[in-house]
């Protein structure tokens, strides 16, 4: 704090009121307070008191989530707070919302807090900004997508597979009109998604420069309305793959305004409760996020333990499960 304050050219006190969110501070000096805690890349260690214990381990764990209310980051935060608790480990977890700007907020809120160990699902484009956290040996695991700018242990699903999985599944059925409704395209699952698919379909001989593939669904009703326009073109699709959950379903609404969730196929990546309670029951490629958080808690451990092997990912397989809707087969 006081090289803060000393490029700053304030006071400890004046820092500490900006760091705090205290009135008595002009705007023209909180600027250059926080210019110079960016600068030094400085962060609150709110912990300092109390790190008495051996190893000066505070027994906790950052965990960033793309959302904690999606039932996927729900199970991982699960997993890993089982793992994790029989040590002692408490686990504090956050929404990253796909936000690079929360990123690297919530991790320095977490670094702020001296935990012994992150696991974070990235989605800045490069985490080189990590890279001083890394050079000190900070046990760090990326789950779901896998770092860039720095080595780290990962923990993924096979996303091409799976989604090449599903293209296989509905080609079987005899769908040759096939569309793709995908997430963001900054995203590197949905990046893989899209890939694994298109790949699929050229690999059965089908061109895929004509294949409907809209990009972008943020959320449910936009996959909602781009899952109406394509149903209501001149030339529908027979069947849809769609890349994520709130894809899934914004196009089962769309589907079941239509009448058409009967003759039209659908396979959505990731399951989701009550699929098979549907009419028909949503086949789906399901992720494992339970395997997911336990195999990260393990290779956050290891790190935490001491061990030095070099980074590498590892890949929990995606499963097809078939439920009604993706054996639909299209109009004779």
């Amino acid at each position: 704090m006081r090289h803060v304050a000393a490029l700053a050219g304030v006071g400890i006190k004046t820092v500490s009121r900006v760091i705090n969110d205290e009135a008595g501070v002009s705007e023209a000096t909180r600027q250059k307070v926080l210019d110079a805690i960016a600068q030094l890349n400085y962060q609150l260690d709110v912990t300092a008191g109390s790190l008495r214990r051996a190893g000066r381990r505070t027994l906790s764990v950052g965990l960033l989530l793309p959302s904690v209310s999606n039932p996927f980051s729900g199970e991982i935060h699960r997993a890993m707070e089982d793992a994790l608790g029989a040590r002692g480990i408490a686990v504090f977890a956050a929404s990253l919302d796909d936000d690079p700007k929360r990123e690297q907020a919530i991790i320095a809120a977490f670094l702020g807090r001296r935990v012994d160990g992150l696991v974070l699902t990235p989605i800045a484009k490069n985490q080189a900004y990590m890279i001083p956290e890394h050079s000190r040996n900070l046990p760090m695991v990326f789950i779901d997508r896998e770092p860039v700018g720095v080595e780290a242990d990962a923990v993924v699903t096979d996303n091409a597979v799976g989604a090449g999985k599903a293209a296989a599944h509905l080609l079987m059925h005899g769908h040759t009109k096939l569309a793709y409704l995908g997430d963001r395209t900054d995203i590197q699952t949905a990046r893989e998604r899209r890939r694994g698919f298109l790949e699929e379909v050229a690999r059965a001989g089908l061109p895929t420069s004509a294949l409907p593939v809209v990009d972008e669904l943020h959320d449910e009703e936009a996959a909602r309305r781009a899952a109406l326009e394509l149903l209501n073109s001149e030339d529908p699709p027979t069947a849809i793959f769609s890349s994520q959950n709130l894809v899934t379903f914004g196009t089962m609404r769309a589907l079941k305004e239509l009448g058409a969730h009967k003759r039209v196929a659908l396979v959505g990546f990731d399951d989701f409760t009550l699929a098979d309670m549907m009419d028909p029951g949503v086949t789906v490629i399901a992720q494992h996020p339970e395997r997911i958080g336990v195999k990260s808690a393990e290779r956050l451990l290891a790190r935490i333990d001491g061990d030095d092997q070099t980074p590498r990912t590892y890949v929990v397989p995606s499963e097809l499960i078939p439920r009604g809707s993706g054996e639909i087969r299209p109009p004779a």
